[in-house]
């Protein structure tokens, strides 16, 4: 005797009482929290600043245009579906910091905040690292 799986059952944003949609927007967001969680990981969207320059580059400010992007879900790009969604993520990294060991605790921390959050499946993170930059300069 085979079980039938219910709708609920199959996954957690779509029931017999209606369909969850997560907009990417939403997503970006989380995306750009998590990653930003990770000592000496900052997102980015390209784009080199002088030590003491606080004004935007040319990636950050294009970055913002038509996508409705906030600060927190900068340098996140991502691709949703009904129940998956695949992340891209620019950053910088701390001088010092091993870049490869700080993009991993980066994918791990997107990937558990994203699904736990969210309840869509992260099926990759890519990480493109831009710059290395020092503590102060960020």
């Amino acid at each position: 005797m085979g079980s039938k799986r219910t709708r609920s059952q199959e996954h957690p944003l779509q029931s017999d009482k209606g369909t969850t949609i997560i907009q990417d927007a939403a997503v970006r967001t989380i995306v750009g929290v998590a990653a930003n969680e990770v000592d000496g990981a900052t997102t980015s969207t390209g784009g080199t600043r002088l030590p003491g320059d606080t004004s935007r580059t040319v990636g950050e400010f294009l970055g913002g245009l038509g996508s409705g992007g906030s600060a927190q879900s900068r340098g996140a790009s991502v691709e949703v579906g009904e129940q998956e969604t695949a992340i891209d993520l620019t950053m910088v990294v701390e001088y010092g910091r091993p870049v490869a060991q700080t993009t991993q605790a980066v994918r791990d921390n997107v990937i558990r905040r994203v699904e736990s959050l969210s309840g869509l499946t992260v099926t990759e993170v890519n990480v493109n690292v831009v710059d290395v930059i020092f503590p102060d300069q960020g």
